[in-house]
């Protein structure tokens, strides 16, 4: 039975000539190109490469956690300004607690200085200086602490409110009015000052309120008033010796350089007394202990560092360098930093760009942008061209000669130029960069339609006298129907093959204005403007992760469209392949 079978099948196949229609697969126009396509390996490379971008791009970036324009930051150690010492060579002043000595008080003051007056008056109060070293001065006021009245040097005082007199204050005055004299002195050390007429009598309080000295005052006494006054003085009085402040005992010890150094009776630094001024570059900083002295004695002896304990129990490097008029001491703080070209690492596969981003989404985001551009702009020139290359090469004689000669005035308009001129005028308006991309592809497809346009005449000229064309316009079909429905179409596969191929230049003509600054515009990416960061050979030697990878997409890209354009050519015309 089986081999019944098998001649029937032979028998059947060869009934069957070579020259049979039912032996050959008959196969459609598209699918014959298609075939060809496939059979065309770079096609396939460049197809592969293509389809590669749009998922990079698009799938890559709807995956990706960062933005196009999130900034990375992190802590790291970075050397910054940590003070400014300058030497002094203004007064400065130390003011008794409870006590004012306003600007022009001072500027009083200077006057009497330079006049060698011993006393002064600001603002209604008379103030009293005494010169007790050079550049070290001291202002005393006179308070009323008690008035009254009487007769032949006998008087009744009342003490004001805030003022409680010592035991001996009445005897005191009553010795001092019975001398003629203008003042008296307590058995507390307080001095008091007399004035009085045939009827009544004044006595005011002589106080010490301010402190004018050259020196600067750095530590943890250094707003306390007598404690500098009498630091001040016994500075003035020696090199080393020992001073009593509100019954504590302590000991000054005077530097070569006319600096001191002031502790108590534990040996602990209470003041240290210069001429240098400290100011801090940060609010808030606490200098470590002996900083100041250890900061005045490098700068005497020339060093350029010092290394000192800081409140951490670290020890830490202080680098001194000289300006004009002062000097910068700089240490490494942490700080919290923009990470601008960090290396590749696996939370950055690309590593950062110089501000702080992600340089791979970029990459992503830019592709999507510089792809988009290209087919906007390809389909923009394609509209533009098939409807004025359409209706030229139809109607012909004065149309087409009109035609031809606005596609020969688009061909002799400098394109770059006119880009140039079109980003400097929107840099000076400040456009927003999303609408500054419409812009852009606007005037790309407005300036690149004549090659199209010159390519659908030349095919539709030599179609529109064909027989199919003699026929459609017997049965009286509209003309728009002519050109868009039977002309047009004949054209399709050029169109495909050049709208494919102008993609790549379009996206290099993109890449080319972003790079110059033209395009693109910041915190959007492209990949042009990605390369346009890198704007100094040291940038482009030592941070190649930046613009090399971005360079690589717009090889591919455009390598990728030139292959998928060469491979529909063949396809769609296989003679020209020979």
């Amino acid at each position: 039975m089986d081999e019944l079978n098998n001649r029937d099948i032979d028998n059947k196949e060869e009934n069957l000539s070579l020259d049979d229609e039912r032996r050959i697969k008959v196969l459609s126009p598209g699918m014959l190109v298609f075939k060809r396509f496939i059979r065309n390996k770079l096609a396939i490379v460049g197809s592969i490469i293509i389809i590669s971008m749009f998922l990079f791009c698009f799938l890559g970036g709807a995956l990706m956690p960062y933005s196009q324009s999130e900034v990375f930051k992190n802590y790291e150690m970075m050397e910054k300004d940590y003070a400014a010492v300058t030497q002094n060579d203004a007064l400065l002043y130390t003011v008794a607690d409870g006590e004012k000595f306003d600007s022009i008080a001072q500027s009083r003051l200077i006057l009497a200085i330079n006049n060698n007056a011993p006393t002064f008056e600001s603002g209604g109060k008379t103030y009293t200086l005494a010169t007790e070293g050079e550049d070290f001065h001291v202002i005393g006021a006179t308070t009323e602490v008690a008035s009254g009245k009487g007769i032949k040097n006998k008087f009744t005082l009342t003490p004001v409110a805030d003022f409680t007199p010592s035991a001996d204050f009445t005897a005191k005055f009553d010795a001092a009015v019975l001398a003629n004299e203008n003042g008296f002195t307590t058995d507390d050390g307080n001095s008091f000052v007399i004035e009085k007429s045939k009827v009544a009598a004044s006595v005011f309080q002589a106080k010490e309120i301010v402190m004018a000295a050259k020196n600067v005052f750095e530590g943890d006494r250094e707003n306390d008033f007598e404690f500098c006054l009498a630091a001040q003085r016994a500075l003035v009085a020696g090199n080393a010796q020992s001073f009593d402040v509100t019954g504590e005992t302590f000991t000054l010890t005077k530097n070569e350089d006319n600096s001191a150094s002031i502790t108590d009776a534990l040996g602990e630094e209470q003041l240290f007394v210069s001429r240098w001024v400290f100011k801090e570059s940060e609010t808030g900083t606490v200098y470590p202990d002996g900083f100041v002295a250890a900061v005045q004695d490098a700068i005497n002896t020339g060093k350029e560092s010092i290394e000192l304990t800081n409140a951490e129990g670290e020890q830490q490097i202080f680098n001194i360098e000289r300006a004009i008029t002062h000097y910068k001491i700089r240490t490494e703080r942490s700080t919290y930093k923009i990470m601008i070209y960090h290396e590749p690492s696996k939370a950055h596969w690309l590593g950062t760009d110089a501000n702080g981003m992600d340089v791979m989404t970029r990459l992503m985001y830019g592709g999507r942008i510089s792809l988009i551009i290209g087919f906007v702009v390809v389909l923009l020139e394609t509209i533009l061209g098939v409807i004025l290359g359409g209706i030229a090469g139809y109607f012909g004689k004065w149309i087409d000669s009109l035609i031809m000669r606005i596609v020969d005035i688009f061909n002799c308009i400098p394109g770059y130029p006119i880009y140039i001129i079109l980003g400097a005028v929107m840099d000076a308006e400040k456009v927003d960069p999303i609408k500054r991309i419409f812009y852009l592809m606007i005037a790309l497809g407005i300036l690149g339609w004549p090659g199209i346009a010159r390519i659908v005449r030349a095919q539709i000229l030599t179609l529109r006298e064909q027989e199919f064309m003699t026929a459609a316009e017997a049965t009286g079909i509209s003309v728009n129907r002519r050109i868009f429905k039977h002309l047009v179409p004949n054209v399709i596969p050029q169109l495909i093959v050049i709208d494919t191929m102008s993609l790549g230049g379009i996206i290099l003509t993109e890449a080319t204005l972003s790079f110059l600054g033209l395009g693109v515009k910041y915190p959007l990416a492209s990949w042009g403007s990605i390369i346009n960061a890198v704007s100094n050979v040291f940038v482009m030697t030592n941070y190649l992760f930046v613009w090399i990878p971005a360079g690589l997409l717009i090889l591919l890209t455009v390598l990728g469209f030139n292959f998928i354009g060469d491979g529909l050519r063949d396809a769609f015309d296989p003679k020209m392949k020979r």
